[in-house]
């Protein structure tokens, strides 16, 4: 076996593994990847999302992180929905606004990244054309897309009780919503029924004709334009004229002698190497796997990621994120100390989930790694009559109160929960694995990586393995976490909330490299595979 594409969709998955078939990169399957899961899973990604990917390189002597990420409208202002504000997710996810206008409808879009994302990645680091690269995704458009297990339980799902907006009443804002994902009878279409969307297979092929330009400065933009003035949005072609992408080095941590390379802030690659480097001095291969005293160890590591999380993420241009002084070793040793002592840390929200993202992990023959993960954020539900793709939602991760690391700013990059990291051993690639998942994203990685370099699992099993997650003041677990745990951590005076699902807290998807051999893991979650090529 010389190459392996692991991904939440099957289809994405056996696009990406021909592409390394036809002789081309990791690079070049991910980016075909990429478009086929904008297709065959729209409300998780696509042209109108945003997104990162790590790319290692070792023959071109290339180790970057391609951010592009979504850019909060030029028009917007610090304080323009200051007095909507009603709340925050339990996660922190999002912040809740009186009529959910920054979650639904065309106010919730920031500018767009990944068309120009994707077209970069091709040109920097591919070897394959653009429109080679989106041929499988209209090939599928033009096929019709199966409607998944996990595609109908997302769509169905009700959020009310969190404040949030269903999904469902998302996708009825637009006549291409109603006709695309439901059926006659009005329901949502279910597990095998079909989804035809000939307004998103004409956009796709324009756009493969006609380059990205066309979607930033051509037709499209124009079109994109002439809708959000119609329906009251923010969005102008100056936004998507103005776009750009930014290129960054890779922060670095450490986890037992392993050098690990993930995204800068504004992403949460930081959150997650601060959840390894606390619970680096404890001896977790000692316990016994998802124990009290593991899953213990875990929530007071993840607690205190998240108020360093929630007080200093934020885009780096507009706000100072102390990355060196919360990665440094003598702050990861005054956290361990602390939970050692007992402390508990203590997160409070705003009185008053699972997050709209895809991921894919790509190694091929030539010892070259990508970890891409890209996303709607969540899905607006606001879609350009004609065009058939869906705009991200992201406003609502802005915090609307002025003076904040995450506060509103025009042009601002929103902060992204995405990760993508890359797991060193003896200066090679170990491990290369990402999620999506939101707020979930970064400890449901530790939690991987240490599954594998702690508990000598397999990438199939680490990925598998019941997660838990204490981004709020409760530690939430997976339904095969074994109750007498959870007794015994609310006998200790806990609160702990046992999720209904199996496989619950992002969806981790990863390549692990043994001697060379690519070993891969897709979250059972979510429906993917991995999928190796000789």
């Amino acid at each position: 076996m010389t190459g392996m594409i692991v991904a939440p969709q099957p289809e994405a998955a056996e696009a990406g593994a021909l592409v390394l078939k036809r002789g081309g990169n990791a690079v070049d399957a991910a980016i075909a990847a990429a478009f086929v899961q904008g297709v065959v899973d729209p409300l998780m990604c696509g042209i109108g999302g945003f997104g990162s990917m790590q790319v290692y390189m070792p023959k071109r002597n290339r180790h970057e992180i391609l951010e592009f990420y979504a850019r909060a409208p030029l028009a917007a202002t610090p304080d323009m929905w200051l007095d909507r504000l009603r709340g925050q997710s339990r996660d922190g996810f999002a912040f809740l606004l009186e009529g959910g206008i920054s979650e639904q409808g065309h106010l919730a879009v920031c500018t767009p990244g990944n068309v120009r994302g994707y077209a970069e990645a091709l040109s920097r680091y591919g070897t394959i054309g653009w429109e080679e690269a989106m041929a499988p995704a209209i090939a599928e458009a033009r096929r019709g897309v199966m409607v998944r297990p996990h595609m109908h339980w997302f769509w169905t799902q009700d959020q009310s009780a969190s404040g949030q907006v269903n999904t469902a009443d998302k996708l009825r804002l637009s006549a291409t919503g109603r006709r695309v994902f439901f059926r006659e009878d009005g329901g949502p279409k279910r597990p095998g029924d079909i989804l035809h969307n000939p307004d998103l297979t004409r956009t796709l092929e324009r756009l493969a004709k006609g380059g990205p330009e066309l979607f930033y400065n051509g037709e499209l933009a124009e079109e994109i334009e002439a809708d959000f003035i119609a329906q009251g949005g923010l969005l102008r072609r100056e936004d998507l004229a103005a776009y750009r992408l930014s290129v960054a080095q890779p922060i670095w941590g450490e986890y037992r002698g392993h050098r690990i390379a993930t995204s800068p802030p504004p992403a949460s690659g930081l959150s997650m190497l601060q959840i390894l480097q606390m619970l680096e001095p404890f001896d977790l291969g000692a316990l016994e796997h998802n124990s009290a005293g593991h899953v213990r160890l875990l929530a007071e590591a993840m607690k205190r990621m998240t108020l360093d999380k929630d007080r200093h993420m934020g885009d780096p241009d507009y706000v100072d994120v102390p990355v060196a002084r919360l990665l440094s070793k003598e702050y990861a040793a005054e956290q361990a100390e602390a939970i050692r002592r007992g402390e508990r840390a203590v997160v409070k929200r705003l009185d008053r989930s699972q997050r709209e993202t895809t991921h894919l992990s790509v190694v091929d023959a030539e010892g070259n790694a990508v970890a891409m993960t890209h996303t709607l954020g969540s899905p607006s539900g606001a879609i350009t009559e004609g065009l058939g793709f869906m705009y991200n939602g992201t406003m609502s991760r802005f915090d609307p109160r002025p003076g904040r690391a995450a506060s509103i700013a025009p042009g601002k990059r929103r902060a992204s929960s995405a990760a993508p990291s890359i797991v060193f051993k003896e200066d090679k690639p170990f491990i290369v694995i990402g999620a999506p998942g939101g707020s979930y994203i970064a400890p449901a990685i530790a939690q991987g990586i240490m599954n594998v370099i702690d508990f000598g699992m397999s990438m199939a099993e680490a990925v598998a393995a019941p997660r838990i997650v204490a981004v709020s003041d409760s530690i939430d677990v997976s339904n095969r976490v074994p109750r007498f745990v959870t007794e015994a951590l609310q006998a200790e005076g806990y609160d702990v909330k046992r999720s209904w699902q199996s496989y619950a807290f992002a969806a981790l998807h990863g390549i692990l490299l043994r001697d060379g051999v690519p070993q891969g893991g897709a979250d059972p979650q979510r429906d993917g595979m991995a999928l190796g090529v000789r």
